[in-house]
């Protein structure tokens, strides 16, 4: 599977918690636990249950950073880490974290941010993830 999506996460459903519309999916990527909300429609359609394998694919403007762990989010998945790199565009910047439960993640952020929280090689950050912003996908 080749995707555009810089995180591309190789896991195990945990669980499927279906509702009247959506699902929440728990997949198991290795010592961290990701939470997708999809629709039932894809949750059927993808046969995801516990045990089956799936990918999760996190495009890297949808990784939000922060750097105070003080500060309180909705964001259903929080995943502390260490930049270990920063690339600065024109205007943007890649920013990568290895995370403290073993996958890397890459976030696209604007230079303005990458400058005002302070973030370089070393620095300990957050990387957030709604739980909405997360496709999940099988091989067929």
């Amino acid at each position: 599977m080749q995707t555009s999506a810089r995180n591309q996460f190789s896991g195990i459903v945990k669980s499927v918690d279906k509702g009247a519309v959506n699902a929440e999916v728990i997949l198991d990527i290795g010592g961290l636990e990701l939470a997708a909300i999809i629709t039932n429609r894809s949750v059927d359609q993808l046969g995801l249950a516990p045990g089956r394998e799936a990918y999760a694919l996190v495009k890297a403007p949808s990784v939000i950073l922060l750097t105070d762990p003080a500060i309180k989010t909705s964001a259903r998945n929080q995943i502390w880490g260490t930049i270990t790199r920063c690339e600065e565009g024109a205007v943007n910047a890649i920013v990568v974290i290895q995370s403290d439960s073993g996958p890397e993640l890459t976030a696209a952020i604007t230079l303005d941010s990458l400058h005002g929280l302070g973030l370089k090689a070393g620095v300990r950050a957050c990387a957030l993830i709604k739980a909405s912003q997360i496709i999940l996908a099988i091989k067929s």
